[in-house]
């Protein structure tokens, strides 16, 4: 039996992550709607006005780094500017939640090389305060890129942006498919730490 995918626009905010590990490997929409149904409607609403918000296309890294862009010394700030000069990388490939597309953005490894990262693992954040820690060597091995567009059009909060950490799972099948690999999908990024 096909899987139902879920559709991310009504997934905003902190609500998404609990309801779709809660929706691996469910293939009945009659048990998604249940599953929905007993969501508070004050986490549905507040999703609702941070859909609405702009979110800057940004990136903040911390931890094992020696470039930094702050007084502090603790911190490297990529602006939309800084984050559009890196190399444009793209990876076509399908994922849980969308068909085959075209996801581009800068790599992980020129992020890393731009900050002067020195750590073995990367710890993932972002705007809904989820967080997953991967290996810096996963970097080099898939060539994962923070896309920031797909199929051409830049990613909004409400589409998985402004940055969605993507693998080339069609070219991996066996290493990334199933829920594990799918928590290595990271969307909507505010900032990496490094450690």
């Amino acid at each position: 039996m096909r899987s139902t995918r879920i559709n991310t626009t009504n997934w905003k905010a902190g609500m998404r992550r609990g309801l779709l590990h809660a929706f691996v490997g469910m293939t009945s929409a009659a048990a998604m709607t249940a599953a929905l149904a007993a969501t508070p409607a004050a986490s549905v609403g507040s999703a609702a006005s941070a859909a609405t918000t702009p979110i800057p296309l940004a990136l903040d890294v911390s931890g094992k780094i020696h470039n930094t862009t702050d007084s502090a010394h603790t911190v490297y700030h990529f602006d939309q500017t800084k984050l559009l000069d890196l190399p444009v990388h793209a990876i076509s490939t399908s994922t849980t939640w969308t068909p085959k597309s075209t996801f581009q953005g800068p790599s992980l490894a020129d992020i890393l090389k731009t900050v002067g990262a020195w750590g073995s693992q990367v710890e993932v954040h972002t705007f809904d305060d989820y967080s997953y820690t991967l290996p810096v060597s996963d970097a080099g091995r898939y060539g994962v890129v923070l896309a920031y567009s797909m199929n051409g059009k830049r990613l909004t909060i409400s589409d998985f942006g402004p940055l969605f950490l993507i693998y080339p799972r069609d070219q991996y099948p066996t290493e990334l498919s199933g829920s594990e690999a799918d928590s290595k999908f990271v969307w909507q990024i505010k900032a990496l730490v490094i450690r």
